[in-house]
């Protein structure tokens, strides 16, 4: 049931011994899905409802068996052997054990997460232990001071319509208190905007402080591009940031602008 499908271990394991796919997109399947390699449960769809959605997806399962997958096995010609399901087989094996297997698995968990992670320990725990103490305060005092983080001020150059390829421009004045414009990470939150006008698959564009500050107010301005056509929306984020932090999330402080 989507969203709680795992990741492609079990997925890994079928294909590499010849079994088709049949599942919702989520989890691997969602990734490594084609007409050519299985059959999906629905589209995607979220529901609030869970009997709803387990209704609407059983009988999405009844139909596919009934009028795909079956059918599929028991066509065969006069060797006795099921052509189409075969090629079915042939083609999840040949598009997906390249791709979803523990090779690329173990490298890329040492890549993203082993290595880093190690000379991350190897940087903190050099003299005594002094980035860790370092960072320790900075978290202090961050949480201390965070209270007084405000947005006061947004500007934007935008036009109500823009062209494909074109940017804009947008300023933020925002009061820091006795923080430094360098342990803070002033973000556009720009992404498409769906039917409820919620940014929906959007991507933080980093603004940067133009130096103008006046009793902890300060200037930042960063550079949007329009990329795609469609509708699109933005909005200001503010978050603790520091060279040694593992998450740029892990303190759980955040500003968001209304």
């Amino acid at each position: 049931m989507r969203p709680y499908e795992a990741s492609g271990t079990s997925g890994m394991k079928a294909t590499a011994n010849g079994v088709i796919n049949l599942s919702i997109l989520d989890g691997w399947w969602d990734e490594a899905y084609s007409p050519e390699t299985g059959w999906a449960i629905g589209k995607g769809e979220s529901y609030d409802d869970p009997e709803l959605q387990n209704e609407v997806e059983s009988n999405a399962i009844y139909d596919l068996l009934e009028k795909e997958i079956v059918p599929l096995f028991y066509e065969r010609g006069r060797d006795g052997l099921p052509r189409g399901w075969i090629d079915k087989m042939k083609s999840s094996m040949t598009q997906l054990c390249p791709v979803f297997n523990t090779n690329r698995m173990v490298r890329e968990y040492f890549e993203n997460f082993y290595m880093p992670t190690a000379i991350r320990y190897k940087k903190l725990k050099e003299k005594e232990m002094e980035k860790v103490k370092e960072l320790a305060h900075w978290k202090s005092f961050m949480k201390e001071n965070w209270g007084s983080v405000k947005i006061l001020n947004i500007k934007s150059e935008a036009p109500q319509e823009v062209s494909v390829g074109t940017s804009f421009e947008v300023h933020a004045s925002v009061h820091l208190g006795n923080i430094k414009p360098g342990d803070v990470q002033v973000e556009i939150y720009f992404g498409a905007v769906n039917s409820k006008m919620q940014i929906v698959d959007a991507e933080p564009v980093p603004m940067t402080s133009n130096g103008n500050q006046n009793e902890g107010n300060h200037e930042f301005v960063g550079t949007v591009i329009c990329k795609k056509s469609g509708k699109y929306g933005y909005s200001l984020r503010i978050r603790p940031n520091h060279e040694d932090m593992n998450n740029p999330f892990e303190t759980g402080l955040i500003i968001w602008s209304n």
